[in-house]
């Protein structure tokens, strides 16, 4: 198992897991199969800070790199989840390059931020010196949205931000009012053209996929970070299959997650 930046700085592709449910057991699972991170899902998981920080915990015991999504592009929240042990926050929703601005400082000590200084359990695992752990973190922006994408070039030129993760039913939605574009020719296009921006711009593309499958094409594609599905989704799929096992039943439906990729 290696970390984020180790896979970066060896050209490959990172493969990552996803906490939605809460449990730090299942973070421990999923930290411990050989992804190369889990992000424990501050936004549309069941998780508040109280909760995170313990999942984050849970991940460092198994030595995969923590990652957090924060629930919102608020000044507060990417130091909180850096100050629980995180290395790589992730930004909902970022629609322009002063959002994307507003996220890095977030992220970042001053000079290069407006991160507060108090790192009481960071400074355990990540350090204290600023400019050290300046460098130590990554931010990745949210592009999710028709608008985020023609922004993609403003976005993607912002100092201090690192990647680039693409939600794509977000983006699916914003394009049709529904998960419905999901697959189109269009919504290909528009995860090509983000992809196309962070590679412009030298900075790291990464997408939430429906699995390993979809996760090995879009390696291939170039993209540098894919997140293969969430704890949820895993667990209802494996339970579903084994349950149509059990039932000698050949409803392929029976061994799917009906949630998708989320749950």
């Amino acid at each position: 198992m290696t970390g984020l930046r180790d896979c970066w700085t060896a050209g490959r592709t990172a493969f990552g897991g996803w906490c939605g449910i809460g449990s730090p057991f299942a973070a421990e699972i999923l930290g411990s199969c050989g992804f190369d991170y889990v992000c424990v899902d501050m936004q549309h998981g069941l998780v508040d800070f109280d909760r995170g920080w313990v999942l984050v915990q849970a991940l460092r015991g198994t030595g995969v790199t923590p990652v957090v999504r924060v629930p919102f592009n608020h000044t507060p929240w990417p130091g909180k989840a850096l100050d629980a042990g995180a290395e790589v926050i992730i930004v909902p929703m970022v629609n322009s390059r002063a959002e994307a601005e507003a996220a890095a400082a977030a992220c970042r000590y001053a000079p290069e931020g407006v991160r507060s200084y108090g790192p009481v359990r960071a400074g355990l695992v990540i350090g204290t010196d600023p400019p050290a752990v300046n460098r130590a973190i990554s931010c990745f922006v949210m592009i999710e949205t028709v608008r985020a994408v023609e922004a993609a070039d403003e976005i993607c030129s912002t100092p201090g931000v690192d990647g680039v993760y693409i939600g794509p039913a977000d983006l699916a939605v914003s394009m049709s009012g529904t998960t419905a574009a999901m697959g189109s020719d269009a919504h290909r296009d528009a995860i090509d053209e983000v992809k196309r921006a962070c590679e412009r711009h030298g900075i790291v593309p990464g997408i939430h996929t429906s699995g390993g499958a979809e996760a090995r094409t879009l390696a291939e594609l170039g993209f540098k970070m894919c997140t293969l599905a969430t704890d949820a989704a895993l667990l209802r799929a494996k339970a579903s299959a084994e349950l149509a096992q059990a039932r000698e039943t050949s409803d392929s439906s029976s061994g799917s997650s009906s949630g998708g990729p989320f749950g």
